[in-house]
């Protein structure tokens, strides 16, 4: 049971040193950890099924390998089992740590008190795997010591009308509202962005004058260009005139996004992908790229043209694909899709018609109307989320409810 590896950063060594062992508890964990560093390195590597007292057991009585992971799930006392693998294995050893456990304060104490270099909770995903793990292992990880702030997802639509606005507006509510984490939805289009359009809101002139003099912006000048939408979720967006372009001073989006990421945990972009050096540049900066598409052959097309887009630093080195609108009647089947475009959807969101028109009328999320787009969304949310900010489940909490969006068209109560 081996993969293809190359531990790039690891020093010419003894040659009886493996590169990486990894001792996991179950096949799910296996499969998620080979295909998300299928692409990142090329050594053999040895996978080997048991917690973390197997791999006390075994390093007791063999070299101890440059990079050694380890399945804390199921043990009563894992830092006490973690302080005791500190005692059978060569000091220089990567330690990368899974298991259930998704605590913030025991993350801390795992890679701040017993120097374990990541923590990640289950279930793993190739993506968390690609994100997280890949690039310690081959030594490529970012510096993150001056790294300050949440993560920017990006959600873009493999073309227009697939719903992507929509998806990145229910994803955006379920980390503020429904996990109760700061976040903001970013909407960088400042003629047709709908974000504050969905749930009522009317956007100022913040975003334009922000991007238009990004000198100017600091953390607190970014919250207050924000429309809260919730006590945790706020809105960046525009609504320019027509026939008036903004000026977007060359880097903003990355000041912008410096910004932000010092105040709010996550940070949803709904970033169309069309020709403007400010899409590309968030496109790039986002920790995690989400393309969505819907059953069709022109959705497969443009998907394969994005996904052939190389991989940013830091990003995982394939996007996650979410199927829109499956098994509609007049689309393509999942199983086509697949074939299509050589590897797995991650996410499939039924097709909701009615639920996400009712929806966009009362002006509030279709998650909060709907069990099965709920359920998609939330296992959107587990396969984008940064592991630092997995500290348990709040309670879900229940937002006001803007007014109805079709009153506010009409001329009535807004």
């Amino acid at each position: 049971m081996s993969q293809v590896l190359t531990l790039d950063h690891a020093p010419a060594g003894r040659p009886d040193r493996p590169g990486l062992i990894a001792f996991l508890t179950d096949g799910g964990s296996e499969i998620a950890l080979r295909d998300g560093l299928a692409d990142a390195v090329a050594e053999a590597f040895d996978i080997r099924r048991g917690g973390i007292r197997a791999a006390v057991a075994a390093m007791q009585k063999s070299p101890t390998p440059r990079v050694l992971i380890v399945d804390v799930s199921g043990e009563e006392q894992p830092l006490t089992a973690l302080g005791h693998l500190a005692e059978v294995v060569e000091p220089d050893v990567v330690v990368l740590a899974v298991g259930e456990l998704a605590d913030l304060d025991f993350y801390r104490a795992l890679t701040r008190g017993l120097g374990v270099r990541e923590y990640l909770p289950k279930p793993l995903t190739r993506d968390k795997v690609a994100l997280h793990l890949a690039p310690i292992i081959s030594g490529n990880a970012r510096d993150e010591s001056g790294v300050l702030g949440g993560q920017m997802t990006a959600v873009t639509g493999a073309r227009g009308g697939v719903g992507a606005s929509t998806i990145a507006l229910n994803l955006a509510w379920h980390f503020g509202v429904l996990a109760r984490r700061h976040t903001v939805l970013l909407d960088p289009d400042l003629h047709m962005g709908i974000s504050a359009f969905l749930l009522d809101l009317r956007p100022g002139p913040g975003l334009r004058l922000a991007l238009e003099t990004p000198e100017r912006i600091d953390a607190l000048l970014a919250e207050r260009m924000a429309v809260p939408a919730a006590d945790r979720l706020h809105i960046l967006a525009g609504h320019e005139p027509l026939d008036k372009e903004p000026t977007v001073a060359d880097g903003a989006a990355g000041l912008l996004l410096h910004a932000l990421r010092r105040r709010y945990n996550f940070i949803i972009a709904d970033v169309p992908f069309r020709a403007a050096a400010m899409y590309r540049e968030l496109f790039r900066a986002a920790d995690q790229r989400v393309l969505v598409m819907e059953p069709t052959l022109a959705s497969v097309r443009d998907v394969l043209r994005l996904l052939a887009i190389p991989a940013a630093a830091g990003q995982p080195r394939r996007a996650t694909v979410v199927l829109n609108r499956a098994a509609s009647a007049a689309g393509l089947s999942r199983r086509q899709i697949e074939d299509a475009l050589g590897q797995r959807v991650d996410v499939a969101i039924p097709n909701l018609p009615r639920q996400i028109s009712n929806a966009t009328v009362l002006g509030e999320p279709a998650v909060s109307r709907h069990a099965g787009f709920r359920t998609a969304i939330a296992e959107l949310a587990r396969q984008a989320a940064p592991v630092r900010l997995l500290d348990g489940a709040a309670a879900p909490a229940e937002a006001a409810r803007p007014a109805s969006l079709w009153r506010r068209l009409m001329g009535g109560a807004a």
